[in-house]
């Protein structure tokens, strides 16, 4: 009974392409915008996570002041070179700290400039932001304390000024400073926040303290935890430290702030988590109304085969075999448009994720979930049509014009 009534549904779509078609395009649209919505969400929060990994392991940004709501107070004191002597020498299972001072600046090479930032550190940056030379090397201990003019380029910063030239050995004009160039970057790309990580180039603290910010005040500290320690645990004693230090009572708010990389990222994945459950909730909608047009039209295909349905009950159709067809006939449309919805979903985020430059992630789950649904969607929808035709008099039904 269950083949007869799937071959004469697939003949009755056929006799009605074109209606039928127009009826599963809501399916199509509601399982495709939610295949296509959670797949560029998980791809969003791919990328947000490999993000995040590139900045650091185990890493710890340290900053003067409290920022947020309320709380904003920028004109907190900078560091100096004795706070972080004292992170380095107090600090259990820490595997690098690391001064930063910032400034925008101009680098020049020949006839080509660029407008980048230059970071002021030590050799500890490139390990705690786990960034290693691509050519060259890294600051030596006597460069830093002697504040030599020497550079290393982030790959943005030397494209710009040295294209497919080599940068290592070169002189380039950093403001006012005439720079060796010592080393290069290994590319890190965007982050999520927006900004270009290897638009920049890192020199000796002494050096741009000195000659370009004209202060000993260090701004940020990147603190990296070894491998195995709890973060928590080495921003508490942190913390602990650098109150100690700054002279803060038990009961005042610390002037500065700890953040750690990893509650940042947890954060931002959680986030793009939730969009991505909303926006395939405001899709699943689709799916409701797709629903609602497989209905309207089974109702408009009972009132037509009004007679033919009477002729089946009058020479013994059972009202059960009525009933299934009409019900067969509704979920061979709503899984037809689930499988064409799928398969549409999943081009729309190939190609949404291209653009975009996110992983492409799809979930074999959700797919699984959309299908079903996409059945239970023909099965609800298309049972009040089937029986009322099951439940049609033959004798009025045959008098149906």
């Amino acid at each position: 009974m269950l083949f007869e009534a799937l071959r004469l549904a697939i003949r009755t779509m056929r006799r009605n392409l074109l209606r039928s078609a127009l009826t599963i395009l809501g399916i199509v649209i509601g399982v495709g915008a939610v295949i296509a919505m959670v797949t560029i969400g998980n791809g969003a929060t791919a990328k947000v996570s490999a993000d995040m990994a590139k900045l650091g392991s185990n890493l710890l940004f340290v900053r003067p002041g409290q920022f947020g709501p309320g709380r904003a107070s920028a004109d907190a004191r900078a560091f100096n070179a004795r706070d972080i002597q004292a992170l380095r020498s107090q600090l259990y299972g820490v595997k690098a700290v690391a001064p930063v001072a910032q400034s925008s600046v101009t680098a020049i090479y020949g006839t080509e400039s660029r407008s980048t930032q230059v970071v002021g550190t030590d050799g500890a940056y490139l390990t705690a932001m786990d960034w290693p030379p691509g050519a060259g090397r890294g600051f030596l201990d006597s460069e830093v304390r002697g504040g030599r003019a020497a550079c290393i380029l982030g790959e943005t910063a030397r494209k710009a000024l040295f294209g497919a030239e080599t940068a290592v050995g070169q002189k380039v004009r950093v403001n006012n400073i005439a720079c060796d160039v010592i080393g290069t970057l290994v590319a890190k790309g965007q982050s999520s926040f927006g900004n270009d990580r290897d638009d920049v180039i890192l020199m000796p603290l002494r050096t741009v303290q000195r000659r370009i910010t004209g202060t000993p005040d260090i701004r940020s500290i990147y603190v990296s935890a070894r491998d195995g320690v709890e973060t928590a645990k080495v921003q508490t004693a942190i913390e602990r430290l650098l109150r100690e230090r700054r002279g803060i009572g038990p009961k005042q708010d610390d002037d500065f702030t700890v953040r750690d990389m990893r509650e940042i990222a947890q954060t931002r994945t959680a986030t793009t988590s939730v969009l991505t459950g909303l926006l395939g909730a405001v899709a699943g909608v689709s799916l409701l109304v797709g629903g609602i047009g497989i209905m309207n039209i089974m109702l408009v295909s009972v009132t037509e085969r009004t007679r033919e349905i009477g002729i089946r009950l009058a020479i013994g159709a059972r009202e059960s075999q009525v009933l299934a067809q009409f019900l067969v006939e509704a979920v061979v449309l709503s899984l037809s448009g689930g499988v064409v919805g799928i398969a549409t979903g999943l081009g729309l985020a190939y190609v949404a994720s291209t653009q975009m430059q996110i992983p492409f992630e799809p979930d074999p789950k959700i797919a699984l979930v959309a299908f079903v649904f996409s059945a239970a969607v023909g099965v609800i929808f298309g049972f009040f049509p089937a029986r009322r035709a099951a439940r049609m008099d033959p004798i009025e039904a045959l008098r149906h014009e």
